[in-house]
């Protein structure tokens, strides 16, 4: 690698995130460690029970590693957006624009062109009034701007669209919320606080007719009716849960918890200081937790104990076996064997020698933030957010690919037709099409600022973006 892989951000924030003072750190990690003890729960509908517990019975793993999932590609739900044989519907990618409020539409393959932009935050002024009234939630609020907001407000963090495709339902950070927003019209269809003071990643069924979302400051996920809002249920996590994915054909809803990120507490000797990171395997209708794995032991088992054990993006083999994931201050991934439970090898990838090996630049702890699979098994995309390129990795080697020079690449798709890997490039607003095939770049689309989640959905066939304000 040459150092021309850093782009240059002219006219952006600094990417890199600014060292707190200890002081700062400690005030911020004792208010974020007491709201976890004492969230405010927000949330109208009852929850269901669900016991955290530290494993299965052995029948019970036996019964959940033996099944023969079926596959949807990427994170589940990325290949269809939640549809199920509508009609007269368009396939679309949402992309969100984290820090503007919005997401720009645009096409699913091909050229990529921008179809339309809708306004995820029609409701700003009502949500900061209430905010600034509250001396609690202002708190967080700010909180969230200096710390994974990068000295920005977080409006736009995940989003699915409904499967007769009239809504978009999206995870608002800042607002600590999740919003059903009418396509069309550019209205909120119905709004759901979540407990604690912070939303985050979302997954949808693959029915789609449930949306499961990280309420990442009260350790739990909500599962909302995608229709209506109303919960269905919850259950517990590590702490601060981040992305979710369901598996078995919709029976299982898997949540990866990656601890406190927000301090410059980085240095391995104070990776206690990260809290309780686990994935959590819940029963999707039930959502009584079935299984508990903690990746810190299979890490060490294989060897290296050096790794976080806090999992970032993940990606599933077509038949689920195998999961391979990113983790904190790590440029690689890793490959754990579901049915075995054990890691089975480790991958390294190169380092930018412009990116500093100092921790507390990076962005949210991470290195790589990004990963999708091609619908084939037999290719992994990855974002390498802090080293700025993107790669297609061969899975039977885990050999990369060309570098493909990106601006902190923060997300990693599959586009409609399941040829390219489709990033975000949050450095400098734009979305870029890296074919699978070639591992080469094809397309690049301008978006709003701080692109991040990028997700296949549908709007209507006839469909005119609502005038945005």
């Amino acid at each position: 690698m040459t150092n021309s892989l850093h782009p240059t951000r002219s006219g952006r924030s600094p990417v890199r995130r600014p060292a707190l003072t200890l002081t700062a750190t400690l005030a911020l990690t004792l208010a974020l460690g007491a709201a976890c003890l004492t969230p405010t729960a927000t949330a109208t509908t009852p929850e269901a029970t669900a016991a955290t517990t530290a494993g299965a019975s052995d029948s019970l793993v036996r019964s959940l590693n033996s099944r023969t999932p079926q596959w949807r590609s990427g994170a589940s739900e990325d290949r269809t957006g939640g549809i199920s044989g509508e009609q007269n519907l368009r396939q679309v990618f949402f992309v969100g624009n984290n820090w503007d409020g919005t997401a720009d539409v645009i096409e699913s393959g091909g050229a990529y062109g921008k179809l339309g932009r809708i306004n995820m935050i029609p409701d700003k002024e009502e949500r900061l009034r209430e905010i600034y009234l509250n001396p609690v939630k202002l708190a967080y609020f700010l909180g969230i701007r200096s710390g994974p907001g990068e000295g920005h407000d977080q409006f736009v963090d995940d989003m699915y669209t409904t499967p007769d495709g009239t809504a978009v339902v999206a995870s608002r950070p800042s607002f600590a919320d999740v919003v059903s927003i009418d396509v069309r019209t550019g209205r909120i269809n119905w709004r759901f606080p979540v407990s604690g003071y912070r939303s985050d990643h979302m997954a949808v069924s693959p029915d789609g007719k449930r949306v499961a979302v990280s309420a990442s400051i009260s350790n739990k996920v909500h599962v909302l009716d995608i229709a209506t809002g109303e919960e269905a249920g919850a259950f517990s996590t590590g702490d601060k849960p981040h992305e979710n994915v369901y598996t078995n054909g919709g029976r299982h809803l898997w949540n990866m918890s990656i601890g406190e990120v927000n301090t410059d507490l980085d240095a391995p000797w104070l990776d206690f200081t990260k809290g309780d990171r686990r994935i959590t395997i819940a029963d999707a209708k039930t959502l009584e937790v079935v299984k508990v794995i903690d990746m810190r032991e299979r890490l060490d088992a294989f060897g290296r104990e050096d790794l976080s054990d806090a999992i970032r993006p993940v990606a599933f083999t077509p038949d689920e076996s195998k999961l391979y994931f990113q983790v904190s201050f790590f440029n690689g991934l890793v490959e754990y064997d579901v049915h075995r439970d054990r890691v089975t090898r480790v991958r390294e990838l190169p380092k930018n020698p412009d990116t500093s090996d100092d921790r507390t630049t990076y962005v949210n702890d991470s290195r790589h933030h990004g990963m999708a699979m091609n619908p084939a098994g037999d290719k992994l995309c990855v974002a390498g957010t802090m080293d700025d390129y993107a790669t297609v990795v061969d899975r039977a080697t885990l050999t990369e690919g060309p570098l493909v020079t990106a601006s902190k690449p923060y997300w990693a798709t599959v586009s409609g037709d399941g040829e390219d890997c489709v990033i975000s490039e949050s450095g400098t607003d734009q979305v870029t099409a890296i074919s699978f095939a070639t591992g080469k770049k094809v397309a690049t689309v301008p978006v709003g600022d701080h692109p991040q989640r990028v997700r296949l959905g549908h709007v209507p066939a006839n469909w005119t973006p609502p005038a945005v304000s």
